[in-house]
Formats: structure tokens, C-alpha cells, sequence
């Protein structure tokens, strides 16, 4: 868990499939980098998917890791990447399923309160 002005903090990193059913979840640090969580994260990829992921994935190491898993990566760049690496524009409309995943989630009074702070509750 993390700590900032207000107290812990804690990120829900979120796997879906393509209906926005949650394949795997896990806790991270409030003020860690997105992607030390997602190298633990996509190893459950099965082989030949395709990715949808929001910018902060958007990383060389990211991009090489799901070379190698031999998935397709549609990540937008980040606005200070040069060039930009193109992608699937109408691909990334897809990612609205697992927006409207953390949405549902943090309607449950325990995850939005964090009365259980343990990642197994």
C-alpha cells in the first residue's frame, strides 16, 4: 500500500476478456508506475489476443513483453513519445467494457471504503 497526504492509497490493476469479465485482478501501490503491476498482470494472456490498454502502458518494455507472449498491443502513445506508434482507434473503443468494470466496482462499499485492506478479501 502506499502513502500520500490523505493517507494509503492502493491501484486496482484489472485483467478483462473481451465481454469485460474480470480474468485477474491485483493491488498495487498508490504511487507506483503502472507498469511494474502489469509485467506481473499479462503473463495471464493467452498467446495470439489482442491488448486494449489505456496510456499507461505505454512503454518499450510493455511493447516488447507482449511481442514476445505474441499479443497484439493497442495502446495509444503517450503525447511526448516520438514518433507516435500508431493503433486501432476503433479497436480502443472497446476499453469502454472495463471502464464501466471499475465503475461497478467501486459502487461495492467495501472496495470503495476499504474496510478489508487485505488483496485476498
Amino acid at each position: 500500500m502506499g502513502r500520500s497526504r490523505d493517507g494509503l492509497t492502493t491501484k486496482i490493476q484489472a485483467l478483462a476478456d473481451a465481454l469485460g469479465r474480470p480474468i485477474r485482478l491485483m493491488l498495487s501501490a498508490g504511487q507506483a508506475w503502472d507498469g511494474h503491476a502489469a509485467e506481473q498482470i499479462l503473463t495471464a494472456l493467452p498467446e495470439g489476443c489482442r491488448l486494449l490498454a489505456d496510456r499507461a502502458y505505454d512503454s518499450n518494455a510493455i511493447r516488447a513483453l507482449l511481442a514476445d507472449q505474441g499479443t497484439e498491443a493497442v495502446i495509444p502513445s503517450m503525447p511526448q513519445r516520438n514518433p507516435l506508434i500508431p493503433h486501432d482507434r476503433e479497436a480502443c473503443k472497446g476499453r469502454g467494457l472495463v471502464k464501466r468494470f471499475f465503475n461497478n466496482l467501486e459502487h461495492f462499499r467495501a472496495v470503495a471504503t476499504r474496510y478489508d485492506k487485505r488483496d485476498d478479501n
